[in-house]
């Protein structure tokens, strides 16, 4: 016997019992995204590797550590499986004029891939659903992305999630932030761990994300970009917060927010769990002004979102939140070969009726086939011997309910018409 070949590490099979969440999941999002105005744009899973090191940023962990980049063999090209979707997403809307004079509101679902250790909530393969909206500066689009998020989390049955707030002021701003910030960390040298030492003059931002709790205190004093804020940034700021009290939406300031993305500027935030263990943070995104320049298209204004699809599904199953299953409507089983073409055309017939229907393939007997049919969750079993298909007939028998085991007898030429009535 050969040897078998296993998945990848930290890249998931999604096995079929798991697929009713992931639908519920896909079908809740496209609604919501609809009901806010948002249209759907798809971008290759493979992308030239200048991309992500021009636009995600030369010195981030993704570009550095987490990014599968590789040279074609064919021609000599540098590629990258994307490890995020903005940067796809941005070069796709330059090269096809989708920002000339005009504003976009757009949404993308699917796999994006990190270089990174697999624990729970964090994979190597993992699937984001992202929202980007190009072409609007003031707050109110900022506002619109969080309050879409709150508006989401009752549609999918979630509760408890936790919203955090941040401005990371313009580029001038965060420039003066920075050189103060480098001044105080130099400090702290002989204390920095090593992500810290490495960071701190290519990210020093990033540095106050650190999770060393040792580095903590250290962290908590360090110069806040909130200090170097100019009236524009803090009105921006005030703008996206009067927004949010007006909807109601509590949310905390947390001025060590900075993600993990060169691109952000002005409004940053995360929805975050306690459900979840380290790997909190379930929707994170901000405003990033910039980003279409930096990959060489004209000024625009953009602000956008992405959230983890597997962290969402881990806090649905944390929260037990029971989703609809797609049961079958019917099981036909049959026995001998001339009643199993009868049933099959029976089966066809109910398909066209608009009913979900699995027909027995691969015989056995009675007693097997209402086995697989009882397992299948159907509501009926439809039931096809010798003497019905001489007679012209079908048995319905009822399998789940409270007339669970009831059966009838009707003519084939009435069954599509009698299983439409039941379902």
């Amino acid at each position: 016997m050969a040897q078998t070949i296993q998945g990848i590490r930290g890249m998931n099979d999604v096995l079929p019992q798991e697929m009713s969440q992931w639908q519920f999941f896909e079908r809740v999002t496209r609604e919501w995204l609809v009901a806010y105005g948002y249209n759907q744009i798809r971008m290759p899973i493979v992308e030239s590797t200048h991309l992500f090191v021009r636009g995600v940023g030369e010195h981030t962990d993704i570009v550095e550590k987490e990014m599968y980049a590789f040279e074609d063999s064919l021609n000599g090209e540098k590629l990258t499986l994307r490890p995020e979707g903005t940067a796809g997403c941005v070069r796709a809307c330059i090269e096809h004029g989708l920002l000339y004079n005009q504003t976009q509101r757009l949404w993308y679902m699917g796999p994006m891939f990190r270089h990174e250790r697999p624990q729970k909530g964090r994979l190597r393969q993992f699937n984001q659903l992202g929202v980007e909206a190009f072409g609007f500066a003031t707050p109110d689009l900022d506002a619109e992305m969080i309050v879409m998020l709150a508006d989401l989390w009752p549609r999918l049955g979630l509760s408890g999630l936790q919203l955090e707030l941040n401005s990371l002021g313009n580029t001038e701003e965060r420039a003066a932030h920075r050189a103060e910030l480098i001044k105080y960390l130099e400090g702290y040298v002989d204390q920095l761990d090593e992500d810290s030492r490495r960071r701190l003059y290519t990210n020093p931002l990033r540095v106050l994300d650190t999770k060393n709790p040792a580095l903590q205190a250290m962290a908590e004093n360090a110069p806040r970009l909130a200090d170097f804020l100019g009236e524009e940034s803090k009105a921006h700021f005030d703008g996206v917060k009067a927004l949010l009290d007006d909807a109601g939406i509590a949310y905390v300031i947390n001025p060590r927010l900075v993600r993990g993305l060169d691109y952000y500027n002005r409004t940053v935030f995360e929805w975050t769990t306690t459900e979840l263990g380290a790997q909190g943070t379930v929707a994170a995104g901000g405003r990033y002004d910039g980003l279409v320049e930096r990959l060489g298209g004209k000024p625009c204004p953009a602000v956008g979102f992405a959230m983890g699809i597997e962290r969402l599904m881990l806090l649905l199953e944390a929260q037990k939140i029971v989703v609809p299953t797609a049961e079958p409507d019917v099981y036909v089983v049959s026995q001998g070969d001339a009643a199993a073409r009868y049933a099959f055309t029976a089966a066809r017939q109910m398909r066209d009726q608009g009913l979900n229907v699995i027909y027995h393939a691969g015989g056995g007997s009675f007693k097997s086939q209402f086995k697989k049919a009882d397992q299948s969750g159907a509501r009926f079993a439809v039931i096809v011997g010798e003497g019905e298909m001489q007679a012209q007939t079908v048995n319905i028998k009822v399998l789940t309910g409270e007339k669970q085991g009831e059966q009838q007898t009707v003519a084939q030429d009435q069954l599509a018409s009698v299983m439409s009535s039941l379902k």
